[in-house]
């Protein structure tokens, strides 16, 4: 299905629209510039890539779930490497305390004062490994900072640097020594992501080739952190028209004559990665292929379905 401009827009481009349009083609040459770099590196996978920058752009998390080895962690450091921004990684563990992410009040001292020692958390993109292995005390405590951007230590609240974009990896539930994670901190997530099996031939590729890790350290820096926060600014300004928002809206209304229906922040959450994607594909509009380009991704793991079922369901509403 192609939607023109004319269809979804009828009215003529007002100077501020024309604006965003030259906005938006200033940052193609670099979004296809991150895609290259990141298809180089995790061969095969151009769709989960694609929807990964996506989180990025409409300033969400995102969570991998898929079984141990398949490029999670790898995906993960490529993306954080190319984005340009202050990286940091945790690799969760059963003992892992809340203060070993955010941080802890400690008393210098010489100057008979106590003094807040800055966590892991404090940085730009958080690698959050294998998430699912620290107990649900720890998993909570980065509830505050991927919803505000801000941690709360002994009743003093800390920001954190922006842009702020957890990347979190975890294991499926089946797998030993993992806790499942509770509906609000999934909820704190604006894709649920999984890879699976490479193709024989990326995989006979990768066989072929170095160490991804030597690879992504070949690699340049795309972006800056002043552009990151630009282009999430002109995300927020990618127009949808009325027909789009009943599109929206009918999604919304399916999934809710199941028993877990989509939320209204999921609603939210389905229109910020839409407009993320239409900017990714250069343009200043949303079209209805974007909201199912995003739709499985935003949706599953808030309504408690599988990629498979998800996607059913998207097919059952028409576009009106």
């Amino acid at each position: 299905m192609i939607w023109g401009m004319n269809k979804v827009q009828k009215q003529e481009l007002t100077h501020e629209q024309q604006q965003l349009n030259d906005q938006v083609e200033s940052y193609a040459a670099k979004i296809q510039v991150f895609l290259h770099q990141i298809n180089s590196i995790i061969l095969d996978k151009q769709h989960q890539t694609k929807l990964a920058l996506s989180s990025l752009l409409a300033g969400g998390h995102v969570l991998f779930e898929d079984l141990p080895g398949l490029g999670k962690t790898t995906l993960s450091s490529a993306l954080s490497h190319i984005a340009g921004l202050k990286f940091q990684r945790i690799q969760f563990t059963n003992d892992m305390l809340a203060s070993d992410v955010i941080g802890v009040n400690m008393f210098n001292q010489k100057q008979h004062q106590f003094e807040f020692k800055q966590g892991p958390i404090f940085t730009q993109i958080l690698l959050a490994d294998e998430i699912n292995r620290c107990s649900p005390k720890t998993q909570s405590a980065l509830l505050e900072a991927m919803e505000e951007g801000l941690v709360t230590v002994d009743g003093v609240r800390y920001e954190l640097p922006q842009p702020f974009w957890v990347i979190a990896t975890q294991n499926p539930l089946f797998q030993s020594g993992t806790y499942s994670l509770p509906e609000s901190q999934l909820d704190r997530f604006l894709m649920r992501l999984s890879l699976g099996y490479p193709s024989r031939s990326a995989e006979k590729l990768l066989l072929q080739q170095n160490s991804r890790y030597a690879l992504i350290a070949t690699l340049e820096h795309v972006f800056s952190e002043y552009e990151i926060l630009e282009m999430q600014r002109l995300v927020t300004q990618v127009h949808i028209a009325d027909v789009v928002l009943d599109y929206l809206l009918d999604l919304a209304s399916e999934t809710r004559k199941s028993r877990h229906g989509l939320s209204t922040r999921g609603l939210l959450a389905l229109k910020k990665a839409a407009q993320a994607h239409a900017f990714i594909e250069q343009r200043s509009y949303v079209t209805p292929d974007d909201v199912q380009a995003v739709f499985v991704a935003v949706v599953s793991h808030r309504i408690g379905l599988n990629e498979a079922e998800t996607s059913q369901l998207m097919q059952q509403v028409t576009i009106s």
